[in-house]
């Protein structure tokens, strides 16, 4: 996992609004990332529809916000259309960002080992380099959180 000040991991990836976003063409601005396991589960639901609904609070204070999973971006439409998402989401359906970002990891369930994404929320400051890192998120009050965090900026 990436830590704070470091440069945040550079990528590429195709998004719901279309086209692909690379976070390095974003300096000059702050952005949130947040890692979900899965659409359409419900704390990634809750946590999606949070930042949705707190998106023009994050672009007041000059943010950019990406939800990011390994699904696929057919599954991230579906998604988006069912829950009347506005905060774009990125596919990452081969690992590569999760990989670098240190948020695909070993989980257990029922006491069944798996591997997944563990839910995690990164702020890049508009210099690029990482400012606050949330790890295993709890999703009640988390969006507020962050918001504070970019506002504090």
């Amino acid at each position: 996992m990436p830590e704070i000040s470091q440069p945040a991991p550079d990528f590429t990836l195709p998004s719901t609004d279309g086209g692909d976003v690379t976070l390095s063409a974003l300096q000059g601005q702050p952005v949130v990332l947040f890692f979900y396991p899965r659409d359409n589960t419900p704390g990634c639901t809750k946590e999606s529809i949070g930042f949705s609904e707190s998106k023009a609070a994050f672009e007041a204070a000059g943010a950019k916000v990406f939800g990011i999973s390994k699904d696929s971006m057919a599954s991230h439409d579906k998604f988006v259309a069912k829950k009347e998402l506005t905060v774009p989401l990125l596919s990452d359906e081969h690992g590569s960002a999760c990989e670098d970002y240190g948020v695909w990891k070993e989980k257990s369930m029922y006491g069944k080992k798996f591997l997944g994404i563990e839910r995690s929320t990164f702020l890049i400051a508009a210099d690029g380099t990482i400012a606050r890192i949330w790890p295993k998120v709890k999703v009640p009050g988390h969006v507020d959180e962050v918001l504070q965090a970019v506002q504090a900026l």
